[in-house]
């Protein structure tokens, strides 16, 4: 790389952090000068639950801020975790997920998770991580404009970068927007990924306290570098010659060191992937009003809904889409059974032009109607609807048109909750049924009974679930990554779940189970062969979660998941995967600080680990060779908190040393092909401001 540009990227980092010390220096003059705001409810919308969460920034007026949120689905008011213990929770991607190499890849949970959701889908969900999605919108109702800004550098200039702020334009309307930048080269070629998400969105509450709306509007731009996985012909991972990795070759893409450029998104050879949503729910109440005499001269106006209208619009765009610029004809062939011209008039190799494309439009219109038994518990009602879906579909093979849909679908809903008032159980029922259309034939029910056994003792859940779903369509005749024209149409996919949970606050423990008896799943083999289970088969599931306590601020984590196959199923996942952190908690003598600091480290057992199809987009489904961890990935952390900001730093695949060389290149390879990177550390910083 030209030592000019790397001039110019530190430079860009020190502009980002001056601009975070300007920012927070200015937030707290104007926290410090501003008027004073309190509401003694914090909130409004019908329902209340969870605790109120206080982020405290002290001024000579002792000024405080209260902020909870909501999600669409959900009455409940939740507040803020502020533990540090868990970088993941920060994260976009879970610690039990593993990608391709560098965040914003492609990846796939170690955990056994079937799609439980009926109707259409697409079926590209390998960068699920990293998207936003209206059903996790978090609606919010703040005392006080609150910000925050969110920035992680890691290795070889990967960037994450994530800006939240939500106000109060009126007591009874909030609005915010969040957007997040991931930008990372990679450590190979051709394994570059820019990732952007934006989310706008808006809650309002008539005074009367009658009407709501909600309002989202959500966009995601994602572009991840597909370089088929490094080549095996020679040992290049054990080459001394090949320690600086970005050298080593790969399958896919032209032959260039990766950039480094902060602000570099051109991706020849990758998937692409844009999606939007925009999305209105409005509501209005009937019910009786009522008061409550705060004072002799304050007086709360409340209003107790016994019957709701619900109408929610809904659109949705989704193109997924794969470009490969030089495409290799040997490698093309040999996965993909796809030929292109071999050879030049001169003799010399030739590449191909490949580009497909999926592009879904749906448009949604749902009509609810909500009865409340009890007037006074909003926490308990029963809902029924009816929604029509509008599905127009286009699908290219290079510049031409490959197939064309437009259909529909019809559906009906229904759902039956109850948080008990003295929230000793919680009980939801719901499901959805295709009575016509595209997914006609479609269902899930759901059940779930959750009850407080005792303060000591804690939690109880048991629930099921079945669902039968049209497979999604990516495996159908008409979409454009279907390699196999003569396929016959798949079966509906059945899957059962009986699930169960402990939850032992008081020992920090929480045990939970599984069991999942699936037919007819539809999977990928062989890199682009679409294909059906014949016969059913079960999957059992029981994970542990808990914390011991080693002294008086030591502690154990751990995290451990059982997954066993029962029958003849295309599904591999490994027997035994935990988590494990040793740390210390406390604040180390200072009164505003708190502080965790160890190591962690995550180890699963062998086993046949699924293929990455690049040209797919999918995770492949294989039975011939076994994935084994070198080493456990470790890693070494220091987490703290003072008030409102929060640090996290990082030294990650410390398993990768390789003695006595003292070289960071003994790699673990989660998937065939890709691996993981050496010594990784990531600094990560998150301020929150109060104006």
């Amino acid at each position: 790389m030209p030592r000019k540009s790397g001039r110019n990227i530190l430079k860009t980092r020190y502009l980002f952090i001056a601009v975070l010390l300007i920012l927070s220096g200015w937030f707290n003059q104007a926290e410090a000068q501003g008027g004073l705001l309190r509401r003694a409810q914090g909130g409004f919308g019908g329902g209340g639950g969870g605790k109120a969460d206080s982020v405290i920034h002290r001024t000579g007026l002792e000024d405080s801020l209260t902020i909870r949120f909501r999600y669409l689905d959900s009455s409940r008011l939740r507040g803020f975790d502020s533990s540090i213990t868990d970088f993941y929770e920060r994260f976009p991607t879970p610690w039990h997920s593993v990608n391709l190499g560098n965040l914003g890849t492609p990846a796939r949970n170690l955990i056994f998770t079937p799609r439980l959701k009926p109707g259409f889908d697409a079926g590209f969900h390998a960068l699920d991580n990293y998207l936003y999605n209206a059903e996790e919108t978090k609606f919010y109702t703040t005392t006080r404009p609150f910000s925050e800004a969110d920035y992680v550098l890691g290795a070889r200039s990967e960037q994450f970068i994530q800006l939240t702020h939500t106000q109060n334009i009126r007591p009874n309307w909030n609005a915010g927007f969040q957007y997040r930048l991931i930008n990372s080269p990679g450590l190979f070629q051709n394994q570059a990924v820019n990732h952007n998400n934006y989310r706008f969105h808006s809650w309002y509450q008539s005074k009367n306290k009658r009407y709501q709306n909600f309002f989202v509007i959500v966009g995601n731009k994602m572009q991840a570098g597909e370089n088929g996985g490094i080549k095996t012909d020679v040992n290049y991972l054990d080459s001394a010659a090949f320690s600086e990795r970005s050298t080593i070759p790969v399958n896919l893409g032209p032959d260039m060191p990766n950039s480094r450029n902060f602000f570099t998104t051109s991706i020849g050879t990758g998937s692409f992937l844009t999606t939007g949503t925009y999305m209105m729910r409005q509501q209005y109440d009937i019910g009786q009003k009522d008061s409550m005499i705060v004072n002799d001269t304050s007086v709360v106006k409340l209003f107790y809904p016994r019957l709701r209208l619900e109408h929610t619009i809904r659109y949705d765009t989704y193109k997924y889409r794969f470009r490969d610029a030089v495409a290799d004809s040997a490698y093309y062939s040999n996965v993909y059974n796809i030929f292109f011209n071999q050879y030049t008039a001169s003799g010399d190799k030739k590449t191909g032009n490949w580009f497909t494309q999926d592009y879904w439009k749906v448009l949604t219109n749902d009509f609810s109607i909500y009865q409340f038994p009890d007037a006074r518990n909003p926490h308990q009602f029963i809902k029924v609807g009816a929604a029509y879906e509008s599905l127009d579909f286009l699908s290219v093979h290079g510049d031409q048109k490959w197939g064309r849909i437009k259909d529909n679908n019809l559906y009906l809903h229904g759902e039956y909750r109850n948080q008990t008032k003295n929230k000793k159980w919680d009980i939801e029922a719901n499901g959805n049924f295709y009575v016509n259309g595209m997914n006609s034939g479609n269902y899930t029910a759901y059940l779930s009974l959750q009850r407080l056994l005792s303060k000591k003792v804690g939690y109880l859940q048991v629930g099921f679930q079945n669902t039968n779903r049209t497979p999604s369509f990516v495996f159908d005749f008409y979409s454009g990554f279907n390699r196999v024209p003569s396929q016959p149409a798949f079966n509906k996919e059945n899957i059962t779940n009986i699930f169960g949970s402990v939850i032992v606050p008081s020992l920090k423990m929480k045990l939970s189970a599984n069991y999942y008896l699936i037919s007819n799943l539809a999977y990928f083999k062989e890199m682009y062969k679409p294909d059906q289970a014949t016969t059913p088969f079960n999957i059992l599931q029981i994970t542990a979660e808990k914390q011991f306590k080693v002294a008086k601020h030591w502690n154990w984590r751990t995290w451990i998941v059982l997954q066993q196959r029962a029958g003849d199923g295309p599904v591999n996942m490994p027997l035994f995967t935990t988590r494990n952190q040793f740390a210390y908690d406390g604040n180390l003598g200072f009164k505003n600080l708190l502080a965790s600091m160890g190591v962690e480290f995550r180890y699963y057992t062998a086993y046949n680990a699924e293929n990455y199809s690049p040209l797919m987009g999918q995770y492949t489904y294989q039975n011939a060779a076994k994935i084994k961890l070198k080493m456990p990935d470790i890693s070494a952390f220091i987490h703290f908190r003072i008030r409102t900001f929060t640090a996290y730093i990082r030294a990650e695949n410390l398993n990768a040393l390789k003695l006595p060389a003292g070289t960071f290149t003994n790699n673990n390879i989660p998937t065939f092909n890709y691996p993981y990177p050496g010594l990784q550390i990531r600094v990560g910083i998150f301020w929150s401001f109060i104006n």
